[in-house]
């Protein structure tokens, strides 16, 4: 296995990239050496509280070394700036002497300080022509003017953690010989089949903050004296597909700043293709950063040029493909579905809130809800701020769950049931979420699962009959307001809460009673 030295610190322009958190910024490096097959040799790190560019040497700061047992940096001394350079003098001695005894094989430098604190190594790295990769424009100019070997150097500008270890690895793996893939997420690589990494559950429930927020604007633009809000709800609508887009990309290729920057601007291109359009120029940007990424790290380009080909090209061509020739289609798949929904809601309400009421909780447990049914409600919410499923969610998920938690406390089979269900049904009340609390009395006890569809049914008919429109994911006690209909969606609530309540309250006392 090849060895690395790496010497740095928390820099000047690096400092607000990564280098004041030396932890963070190390473990990106050692994962990437890892799957380089590169093993760090040993790191000297200066640490200080703010940036080199006006750091007196009376500052604090602290000398860190590298434990190779626990694989993570830990701290030798800390003192003044000046204490801790002089410190940090012993480890370039020793680093230089590894150098001469063969036992290097390459050389990582961030913001170091060649005629300085590091001037012994970088002499004798010079010396013996091994490869240096390194950031920091003054500082890699003076390591070259020492004549040392640099197979790859740039600014800290535009970089980030992930990209300048990714970097690092690239060009040292080619240079040594050694086989590399970049790990893009924690446990894959780029090499992994992206089709594995698209998940649709994933990013609509990421996205989902956004659409609650969208809910939440709607029903305070309807109080006397905020209508303005209704431009903000306008707006929010418009950077739904930012937000999908931005999300998607993440999920297929986490490379930091770089996809974030792809995602918006393949997100902003996206916005007349509605939540659809950003979910395709999401993926696309997704798919796309990272082979750009790769291309230009082949081709020696500096980091600084390859976040901004990856980030800005990677983001700008799915997103003019949307913009040009998908948005249309991905705006009518959307209005396809708003239509269909509201086409059997329009011939009978009732029929349509009790069949949905009814398979809501057949859905979440088959693990269709957040597949299929999520996204639904998302689509819904991007045209009105409401939905008529995501009433359905709230009446009957939601209020049946609090009904079986209150009925659990009031009517327990057994106390520590009680004790269970207790903060369970605070949670669906308060929060608006978390009907898997349900389920353990639903699984024990035949009655109380019937109870919960039959109590969904009912809630979902009132829902039909009002025509309502709402959302889960909420304050139980502010749902009613952020509806179509306050007064009909408390009924609503009402309905399905007390159904479910006394039907687990009655299979409680009958299974008491045998």
């Amino acid at each position: 296995m090849k060895q690395v030295l790496i010497i740095a610190s928390s820099g000047g322009n690096l400092y607000s990239l990564g280098g004041s958190q030396p932890d963070r910024l190390m473990r990106e490096l050692a994962n990437q050496a890892q799957a380089a097959n590169i093993e760090i040799k040993g790191i000297q790190f200066i640490s200080t509280e703010q940036s080199m560019d006006s750091i007196k040497r009376t500052s604090s700061a602290k000398l860190l070394g590298w434990n190779n047992h626990n694989q993570e940096l830990e701290e030798i001394y800390s003192g003044t700036l000046e204490e801790v350079n002089r410190k940090a003098v012993d480890i370039d001695e020793h680093f230089a002497q590894l150098v001469e005894k063969g036992e290097v094989d390459g050389l990582i430098a961030m913001s170091a300080d060649p005629s300085g604190v590091n001037q012994k190594v970088v002499e004798a790295v010079s010396a013996a022509g091994i490869p240096v990769v390194g950031t920091g424009g003054t500082s890699m100019a003076e390591i070259g003017s020492v004549g040392a070997n640099i197979i790859a150097q740039s600014g800290t500008t535009g970089t980030s953690n992930k990209t300048r270890a990714i970097g690092f690895m690239t060009a040292l793996s080619k240079h040594l010989g050694t086989s590399y893939r970049p790990k893009l997420h924690s446990e894959m690589n780029e090499e992994q089949t992206k089709s594995k990494m698209v998940n649709l559950r994933g990013i609509m429930t990421s996205s989902l903050p956004a659409f609650i927020a969208l809910a939440i604007v709607l029903a305070f633009s309807k109080i006397p004296g905020l209508e303005p809000l209704g431009d903000v709800f306008d707006l929010l609508i418009g950077a739904l597909p930012v937000v999908v887009a931005v999300i998607a990309a993440k999920q297929i290729a986490d490379l930091d700043e770089v996809t974030i920057v792809a995602g918006i601007v393949a997100g902003l291109l996206s916005v007349n293709g509605g939540i659809i359009g950003g979910l395709l120029a999401g993926i696309g940007a997704g798919y796309l950063v990272p082979f750009l990424f790769t291309k230009c790290l082949k081709l020696n380009f500096p980091a600084t040029t390859v976040n901004i080909v990856a980030g800005g090209f990677g983001g700008l061509i799915p997103g003019l493909l949307v913009f040009f020739v998908l948005s249309p289609i991905a705006l009518q798949v959307g209005d396809w579905i708003r239509i269909a929904i509201d086409s059997t809601i329009a011939f009978n309400p009732i029929i349509a809130g009790i069949v949905a009421g009814l398979l809501i909780w057949p859905a979440i447990l088959g693990g269709i809800y957040h597949a299929a049914i999520l996204p639904i409600v998302l689509l819904e919410m991007e045209s009105t701020g409401n939905s008529f499923l995501g009433a359905i969610d709230m009446v009957g998920l939601v209020m049946v769950a609090a009904g079986i938690n209150l009925a659990n406390i009031i009517f327990p089979r057994r106390k520590v049931e009680a004790t269970a269900a207790a903060p369970s049904f605070g949670i669906n009340m308060v929060f608006g979420t978390f009907v898997e609390s349900a389920y353990p009395f639903m699984f024990a006890n035949r009655l109380v699962f019937i109870g919960a569809l039959v109590s969904a049914g009912i809630g979902g008919a009132v829902v039909g009959l009002f025509n309502l429109r709402g959302t889960a994911y909420v304050p139980s006690f502010a749902a009613p307001g952020m509806s179509d209909n306050a007064l009909g969606f408390l009924l609503a609530m009402l309905a399905s809460l007390l159904s479910a309540f006394v039907f687990t309250m009655l299979a409680n006392k009958f299974s008491k009673a045998t």
